[in-house]
């Protein structure tokens, strides 16, 4: 079965049964193994626990993340994903020749997804446009 890996914006927006966006990025996913990168599963701890913290949320959400968790594949950090992030953090440049600045978790995602063959679902066009040998699927404008 196919396989693609999703990002935290787009994993999130397709697991909120409110989101529109959700529903714009489902069709992407339908017959697709999904894959997170060890940084999403990260990212969605971090979120569910400052909702957790905050009251907004119980911890039976936190349950809840980890079903969804052990229903995708999370591709973990290896020495070849810190060799692909090594090399597209000391080549990536922007438009203009000069160094661009690309968040280190976006990077870490980018990095597992050109290491593993994987096309990446981002609403966050934006942040992976310019990485070299990464395919993109995104609904966002720029």
């Amino acid at each position: 079965m196919p396989t693609v890996m999703v990002d935290t914006d787009v994993y999130s927006y397709v697991m909120s049964s409110s989101s529109k966006r959700g529903a714009r990025y489902k069709r992407y996913l339908e017959g697709q193994t999904i894959a997170l990168s060890f940084i999403t599963a990260g990212e969605l701890y971090a979120g569910y626990r400052k909702k957790i913290n905050k009251g907004d949320w119980t911890e039976s959400h936190m349950t809840k993340l980890e079903a969804r968790l052990a229903a995708v594949v999370i591709v973990p950090y290896d020495v070849e994903v810190c060799r692909t992030y090594g090399n597209l953090k000391a080549g990536l440049k922007n438009p203009t020749g000069s160094d661009r600045p690309v968040s280190a978790n976006d990077l870490w995602i980018a990095a597992c997804a050109v290491r593993h063959s994987l096309t990446l679902v981002t609403n966050n066009r934006r942040h992976f446009r310019d990485i070299p040998g990464l395919n993109i699927i995104s609904e966002a404008e720029d």
